[in-house]
């Protein structure tokens, strides 16, 4: 894995949240009551995560998102700026409030609720006013919690560009094939990929978006085609490992290793050495490592 000297330029497109989580002992089923153990509060969002891993990581890092003009929305965007991710085109509504999301964890397993709120009021106004920024990114990075119209935008600019960008499919939902061709690289959950490309075998899937299309599952391993053969790697640290987060982290990692041209294989392997860290310590955000962690 090489690091150049240079902090590569990312802009990071999505969503932000407070996260509730609950531990309990089991995830409660349908029409099930179970108790809490106790609650606490992170900093979330898909977009946020990505975000502040890769201002952890080196890169100068700016975040286009929409928060409540509430206490929320401000705790947000302090908490970005003691990350060093620069909040100039974090936008506040008075529409809705800000994000949260409501965490049932168990054992390492989870059941999730999120609640958009003011990332639904993000839109194509709010990115085109970044533009000349986008003219000096390495790379955008984009997540599915916020509308396809601002995604899609998202990518043209990209595009208009001749950047970099990079998709984490989740949540999951269909992608429109010009949408797909655009996309430079697109993670997604094994137990979704039907979702974005319908019924077809994983494997052919693959091999017609070759290191394009990287699928990952629960024990953070990663499975892509290289246009020669099937590659599988898997970074494992125990069966107890906190997963909130994991998709995110390794989303960051893959893409600063890109950044710093690394080749394929060595971007996915140091995907998944991100995302472990990410999953020793509760939270999205809180396990993210720091570029000190990979340089001396």
């Amino acid at each position: 894995m090489n690091f150049s000297s240079e902090h590569p330029q990312i802009i990071v497109v999505g969503s932000s949240s407070i996260d509730l989580v609950l531990e309990t002992e089991k995830v409660p089923g349908k029409n099930e009551t179970v108790i809490a153990a106790h609650s606490e509060s992170f900093f979330g969002g898909k977009g946020a995560n990505q975000a502040v891993g890769a201002a952890r990581l080196g890169a100068n890092v700016y975040f286009i998102g929409c928060v409540g003009q509430d206490p929320v929305g401000q705790q947000i965007m302090r908490n970005m700026i003691s990350e060093n991710v620069n909040v100039d085109f974090v936008f506040e509504t008075d529409q809705d409030a800000s994000g949260t999301a409501y965490v049932t964890a168990s054992a390492g397993n989870s059941a999730i609720v999120v609640v958009p709120a003011a990332n639904n009021y993000l839109n194509v106004e709010h990115v085109a006013s970044a533009d000349r920024y986008f003219q000096t990114a390495d790379l955008i990075l984009l997540q599915l919690e916020i509308s396809m119209d601002v995604v899609e935008f998202t990518v043209n600019t990209a595009k208009k560009y001749g950047k970099k960008v990079g998709l984490y499919a989740s949540p999951a939902q269909r992608l429109s094939e010009e949408l797909v061709e655009n996309l430079d690289f697109i993670i997604v959950k094994s137990n979704e990929l039907h979702i974005l490309f319908g019924e077809e075998q994983r494997e052919k899937i693959l091999k017609k978006y070759f290191n394009k299309v990287f699928v990952r599952d629960d024990i953070n391993s990663t499975v892509y085609f290289d246009g020669t053969e099937m590659k599988y790697c898997r970074n494992e640290k125990d069966s107890t490992i906190y997963k909130m987060g994991m998709g995110d982290a390794f989303t960051v990692g893959f893409s600063i290793a890109l950044c710093h041209n690394n080749d394929i294989e060595d971007c996915v392997k140091f995907g998944n050495e991100v995302s472990v860290r990410v999953s020793g310590k509760k939270g999205s955000q809180t396990g993210l490592p720091r570029l000190s962690d990979f340089v001396s």
